[in-house]
């Protein structure tokens, strides 16, 4: 039994290896692994056996107890050792132990859990955990420090800090770092009694995106579920890789957080790669840097503290020095601390200075409901702070703004917007909004109140005026945007075709892109797939799941059900898409669309994530790397780069047209 994979609820199914053995051309050259490294030592057979017979024991009790609270703490062990077994994640013999030592603990979780007691959630100190993602069911490890005199009678601040980059520091070692040292700010911070610090693991090494970046939040929810944290004193730090992650998640979830503190890090992809225009990529990879680069964000940063850090010496601070100058042209002055004549690590008096201010920003909170807002997105999976929420734009990957304004006394809204078509006014916990005022971009709207509560406003421009109501019919809004990668930062299903395509050479490349998916996924980000073949979807898939669907009308029954509402049409010898043909036998169509048996989730054709192997090598080029639709002529292999020739790649409008 798979501990990533607690309940036997889908299939992996790959009918296309007869089809790759009557193919006429060579197998696909497998991609080398970047993440985690394939140089792992090999155990003695002995102790791997041992090791595997105790792993597939544990797998089974995980299963067994898997209705019952806090399971995923014995079951992130148990798939540390899992993994570390099926991908060599051992990187020196001194490392063997470690195996052992997590399967002892895993045995005693699993017989408190047993005997339904739970004694590590008294504990104080070092702690490891788990919970289960959202996305894939995987478990996902994370570490806390509960100081031993913090009082847990009341509510307290809460640390998140997002650890640097690890190539090696894979769910095993990831969890006895968590055990044996604190980390937050180069380790002094091991004496504090302020607050509760949360390490998140953020599937390892992708620079605290995609699936990293929703397991942030995930790790915060659980950890809130059993210990009395302060919503309004949530502070996001982290230190290299890490601060990446906190100038990312900063600039795009800055109302989760009282204050955002960035170490060193980068923020953007062009500058902090040194590329030259005889380097840049296809258009529509640049215009995909939005989805990260922190510049398109900027504004974003000013409705909280921010603080940055450098070492002097360190190379990074070119990061902070080019934040500092961007938000020096919208009138804001960064705080950066910088330890003199010191590279890429912290200083004892650096950290005392950054203490100060992490206790003045636990002590203002949040600050929410704001009474100002100023955001700035190109894209709406990024469209909200507080109470607005933005739910329509001009034209993604352009820029959108909005300055708002809520005067609580005189129940009146101004907003300014610019490139925004729809909106929502909704506080969280919800008010009453009856008989406010709203003037939007100049244009008054008000209502008198109905006699009853109203928890929030939409707004809709039509013909250039504002008007209440929503965006109808299809039509991109947040959660529902695209790129392709999107499609795996909420739960997805992959589904297999039933039987191999009519074609040798597209049978070839799917068997060989769905499986590397498998394997990339398992390695990279941590987990399993969740595969179901098309006869076995049911409501519940439908309603909860994007489909990851691969194949063609001929080969996966769920794509014949809804091709004729597809923006791809297929016919006897060609595809169609954007109303030109390829030849059918070597071309292939990925997209991201809308589902049609349900709009509120995606359909992915063809496609798992779009960023690869090559791009691995650092954490800054693991953005995506493929728009909306592509289609992929098949004269090009897959490699570590591309899945194949990218005949042609772009973006859907607003309409998903």
């Amino acid at each position: 039994m798979n501990p990533t994979a607690p309940a036997p609820r889908f299939v992996a199914v790959s009918l296309l290896l007869l089809a790759v053995t009557l193919a006429a051309e060579e197998p696909i050259a497998p991609i080398p692994r970047v993440l985690p490294p394939e140089n792992g030592v090999a155990l003695p057979a002995d102790l791997a056996r041992t090791l595997g017979e105790r792993v597939t024991a544990y797998a089974d009790r995980v299963w067994e107890v898997d209705h019952k609270p806090h399971v995923a703490d014995a079951a992130v062990l148990v798939k540390a050792v899992d993994f570390a077994l099926k991908h060599g994640e051992f990187y020196s013999e001194k490392e063997f132990p470690l195996a052992t030592e997590m399967l002892d603990l895993a045995e005693a979780r699993l017989n408190s859990l047993d005997a339904d007691e739970r004694p590590w959630l008294k504990d104080r100190g070092l702690v490891i955990r788990g919970y289960r993602s959202s996305i894939d069911d995987s478990y996902q490890p994370y570490g806390l420090e509960i100081p031993a005199d913090l009082d847990l009678s009341k509510p307290v601040p809460l640390l998140v800090w997002l650890h640097g980059r690890g190539d090696k520091t894979t769910d095993l070692h990831f969890l006895n770092q968590c055990r044996k040292k604190s980390q937050a700010f180069g380790g002094f911070y091991k004496d504090q009694n302020e607050a509760i610090v949360l390490h998140p693991f953020g599937r390892q090494c992708v620079g605290w995106k995609h699936a990293g970046e929703i397991d942030v939040f995930e790790a915060i929810a659980a950890v809130s579920a059993d210990y009395p944290v302060d919503p309004d004193r949530i502070l996001l730090a982290g230190f290299s890789m890490g601060g990446a992650g906190a100038w990312h998640l900063g600039a795009h979830y800055r109302d989760r957080f009282c204050g955002v503190h960035a170490g060193a890090g980068f923020a953007e992809t062009k500058i902090y790669n040194k590329l030259t225009p005889d380097q840049y990529p296809a258009d529509y990879v640049q215009t995909l840097w939005q989805v990260y680069d922190v510049p398109n964000y900027l504004e974003n940063l000013l409705n909280g503290p921010l603080l940055a850090y450098s070492g002097a010496k360190d190379k990074q601070k070119a990061t902070a020095d080019l934040m500092e100058a961007e938000l020096a042209k919208i009138g804001h002055t960064l705080r950066h601390v910088v330890a003199p004549d010191t590279e890429h690590k912290y200083t004892a008096e650096a950290v005392a200075e950054i203490r100060t201010w992490l206790t003045e920003s636990w002590k203002n909170g949040r600050g929410l409901p704001a009474a100002k807002i100023r955001w700035q997105t190109p894209t709406l999976r990024y469209g909200s702070y507080d109470w607005l929420k933005l739910t329509g734009l001009e034209a993604h990957w352009q820029g959108a703004r909005a300055e708002a304004e809520w005067n609580r006394e005189s129940h009146a809204f101004t907003l300014k917007t610019s490139g925004v078509t729809a909106l929502e006014i909704a506080p969280n916990p919800i008010l009453d909004l009856a008989g406010s005022t709203l003037s939007i971009d100049g244009q008054t709207l008000s209502t008198k109140p109905p006699g009853f509560p109203v928890g929030s406003f939409s707004f809709v421009k039509r013909d250039g005026q504002w008007t209440w109501g929503e965006q109808e019919g299809t039509v991109k809004r947040p959660g529902l945007q695209g790129p392709i990668d999107d499609a795996f930062m909420s739960r997805f299903l992959v589904v297999p075709p039933d039987q191999a395509p009519a074609a040798p050479r597209v049978a070839r490349w799917l068997d060989f892109e769905l499986n590397q998916f498998r394997s990339r996924w398992q390695a990279l980000m941590r987990g399993t797939l969740l595969e179901k073949s098309a006869d076995e979807l049911d409501s519940d898939d439908l309603r909860d799941a994007n489909l990851v669907l691969w194949g063609d009308p001929e080969s996966n029954p769920m794509i014949a059900e809804i091709a004729d509402k597809l923006p791809v049409k297929w016919t006897d010898d060609a595809i169609v898409v954007k109303g030109e043909s390829y030849p059918r036998d070597s071309h292939v169509p990925v997209l991201i669309f809308p589902n049609p048996l349900n709009q509120a989730r995606y359909i992915v054709l063809n496609s798992g994530l779009t960023f690869r192997e090559g791009h691995d090598k650092t954490n800054s080029q693991q953005n995506p790397k493929l728009p909306d639709w592509a289609v992929i002529g098949l004269d090009r292999d897959p490699d570590a780069l591309a899945p194949g020739t990218i005949v042609k790649a772009g973006f859907f409008n607003e309409q998903w047209q």
